[in-house]
């Protein structure tokens, strides 16, 4: 393969410049990959996806654990490049999965399947993505995620983490009170899912047990070619009361 570096799109938003690029590695024989900056950050790239899958697997996982069978109720705060929706699109449990994504041409790089994974979520009959401010939603206590009913899980992947933001004002959603309205909008025994780019943190994991039933910290290992060992984040997985 040749060496490719395309920008795929490129956008102004209200939390500033998005853009999509692909581009093949020659450290790793050209595998091609790709990746989104908001600004100079990286926010994601397909390069490194496992704890994204396992925010799906483990979160479902839990929701089995806990008794919870088909047709589940699942919501997703971040589209990003998929990974987390299409993993929990792979378990026929699911009913319906929503996406909550507040980037209106995130949204549309999935509906023009210009992503590794196409179009699937957009054209997914499970699947809805919705345009919108997840930490608002999830926060405003008149409202549900969906005609006022409880669903079974909430799985997010926004920030970097509990303690590093896309936005400032996501800070205010990591308190014990707007961790509590989302979870009153979760069904008894469901699951609120959270990834972190961090290992996992002693003193929110205990702020998290101050509003669900108990939480469990797992630190994800996946290999990283670039330094030639592994790397790691973390997935907190929590049982509703």
């Amino acid at each position: 393969m040749s060496l490719i570096f395309e920008e795929i799109d490129f956008q102004k938003t209200p939390l500033g410049d998005i853009s999509l690029r692909r581009r093949t590695e020659p450290r790793l024989d050209n595998k091609l990959i790709y990746e989104v900056k908001l600004g100079e950050e990286f926010l994601m790239s397909s390069l490194f996806v496992e704890a994204e899958e396992q925010l799906s697997e483990l979160g479902l996982a839990k929701l089995h654990e806990n008794g919870h069978d088909d047709p589940l109720d699942i919501i997703v705060g971040g589209l990003g490049l998929g990974y987390t929706a299409l993993k929990a699109l792979q378990d026929d449990s699911v009913g319906k999965l929503r996406v909550i994504d507040v980037m209106a041409p995130v949204i549309q790089w999935h509906r023009d399947a210009v992503l590794p994974i196409g179009d699937v979520l957009a054209a997914h009959a499970r699947c809805e993505l919705v345009l919108g401010d997840f930490f608002e939603i999830a926060t405003d206590q008149h409202v549900g995620f969906q005609d006022d009913l409880q669903v079974h899980a909430v799985l997010l992947d926004i920030d970097h983490s509990p303690q590093h933001w896309l936005n400032d004002s996501n800070a205010a959603f990591y308190t014990e009170e707007s961790l509590q309205k989302v979870a009153n909008k979760i069904l008894s025994g469901g699951v609120f899912g959270l990834w972190s780019n961090d290992v996992p943190d002693q003193a929110f994991i205990d702020r998290l047990n101050q509003v669900f039933a108990y939480t469990d910290a797992h630190l994800i290992t996946f290999d990283n070619p670039y330094s030639g060992g592994v790397s790691t984040n973390s997935v907190y997985i929590c049982t509703v009361n």
